[in-house]
């Protein structure tokens, strides 16, 4: 008997702890009204960081390459070969410097999944981090700049949460809808910002989680738009939402072509991300990426930037077979200076470089099936392959498909064959994942972060 009331006693101490835990944690304003203040106080302030942060970049192309990118002029093609080589470089010299003393001098900044899952973000750190990444981005360096707002927004989520006590799950929620938020604000897509909080983020689809990260994302894109304009970032010419039947028979050989190569892609991606140099490699790895990005783009100058300039050549070529070696030459130089860039010790994401390389994989294809059905129109079959290859990179078909619909502001009716087309590649993708993993890749010669 007196051994059972030890125990109770005891589990009632271990107990005691953990309910003052959950008492400390309650909103002094309520659940509910706290959520419904923070995505309103974090969509505006997310909503100015994204669009502060396209600012900069156009700034920065402006400095170092002398253009701003715009949906006509996607890229630096009328840049001189030497300035395009120079900026690059340096760009990255000046990156890995600031980079390596970041990660080796002072606290780390944890990825976003990790930040959703409580790891805590520093302020100053952070902010460093974010801006590196637009400034390689603008310098040249090939990868994409949308981790950079969902950095932020993460950030922003996880202090609001602790100023106003919120508990751990509700943390974790708003952690990822502030951070899919950025994703939003930048690219004026909210549909994409909420799928990428429940899809790939949280993986949990409730219609509370629904409700507060459409709400946000919205709210982020609008103030973003106040801030920086609003403008269709691809342009896709004819596209008139009217397809054939020949179209579905190209999304399904389409979707499972681009399934293959979106899980490829995906499977480099994360060797080139664990590959990273945790110490002082990036001091000279970095400078060396750049110096070979601005040496393919003396002859392939849309290799250059997030991958807008690609993927907008491939929106825009000619039915011609006469185009394909370039499409293939983009495809190609894109894939190689990404995973060489993620590799060489730089941050940043790969959902623009997914579309580009899409964007050429369905050219491609779309050139070779029209020279048997003289239907729709290069750009359709460019806009599919952008979804079918993002889908099967990020295994989130969703927010893929959302993205690259919202970017191009294509029509509606398109959903119904690119939808086909993105199932079977994440289907094919999700099939190939664990194969793929199984391959040993050659280990790097310089030690890696764990």
């Amino acid at each position: 008997m007196r051994q059972t009331q030890q125990s109770q006693q005891a589990h009632n101490c271990q107990d005691a702890p953990i309910a003052q835990e959950k008492t400390e944690q309650q909103p002094k304003i309520g659940r509910i009204p706290a959520l419904i203040a923070a995505v309103a106080i974090v969509g505006i302030a997310i909503g100015i960081a994204a669009g502060l942060l396209t600012l900069m970049l156009y700034q920065v192309e402006h400095f170092a390459l002398g253009y701003i990118e715009n949906a006509h002029e996607s890229g630096p093609f009328n840049v001189p070969a030497i300035r395009r080589a120079i900026s690059v470089t340096v760009g990255a010299a000046i990156a890995a410097v600031i980079w390596w003393l970041l990660r080796t001098r002072t606290t780390t900044v944890p990825s976003v999944k990790k930040a959703v899952g409580g790891a805590l973000m520093p302020v100053w750190q952070t902010i460093v981090h974010v801006l590196l990444q637009i400034f390689i981005v603008g310098t040249g360096m090939s990868i994409g700049r949308e981790v950079a707002p969902r950095e932020l927004g993460a950030m922003f989520g996880q202090r609001f949460a602790r100023w106003v006590r919120l508990g751990a799950k509700d943390t974790r929620m708003l952690v990822a809808i502030t951070a899919a938020a950025g994703l939003a604000g930048v690219y004026n897509a909210p549909l994409a910002g909420t799928f990428f909080a429940v899809e790939i983020l949280l993986a949990d689809v409730t219609l509370e989680t629904v409700t507060l990260a459409f709400a946000c994302s919205a709210l982020a894109s609008w103030v973003a738009s106040l801030v920086k304009g609003t403008h269709t970032f691809y342009l896709i010419g004819k596209a008139n939402g009217l397809f054939t039947p020949d179209y579905m028979v190209f999304a399904l050989i389409a979707g499972l072509m681009l399934g293959v190569a979106g899980a490829l892609f995906r499977r480099g991606s994360q060797w080139a991300e664990k590959s990273k140099p945790s110490g002082a490699g990036i001091l000279w790895m970095m400078p060396l990426a750049g110096l070979l990005t601005g040496v393919v783009a003396i002859a392939v100058p849309q290799v250059m930037g997030n991958g807008r300039a690609t993927a907008q050549l491939s929106f825009s070529s000619k039915a011609d077979l006469a185009v394909l070696p370039i499409l293939l030459l983009s495809f190609v130089a894109k894939a190689i200076v990404t995973l060489l860039t993620i590799r060489s010790g730089a941050s940043g994401g790969v959902l623009q470089p997914g579309i580009a390389l899409g964007a050429s994989g369905g050219a491609m294809l779309g050139i070779l099936w029209m020279q048997m059905f003289h239907t729709n129109s290069i750009d359709m079959y460019a806009l599919l392959g952008a979804c079918a290859l993002l889908a099967a990179s990020q295994q989130a078909p969703l927010m893929a498909i959302c993205l690259v619909m919202e970017l191009a502001d294509a029509p509606i009716n398109l959903f119904v064959p690119i939808g086909f087309a993105v199932a079977v590649s994440a289907f094919t993708a999700s099939r190939l994942a664990a194969p793929l993993a199984a391959l040993h890749l050659p280990r790097p010669s310089t030690p890696v972060k764990r």
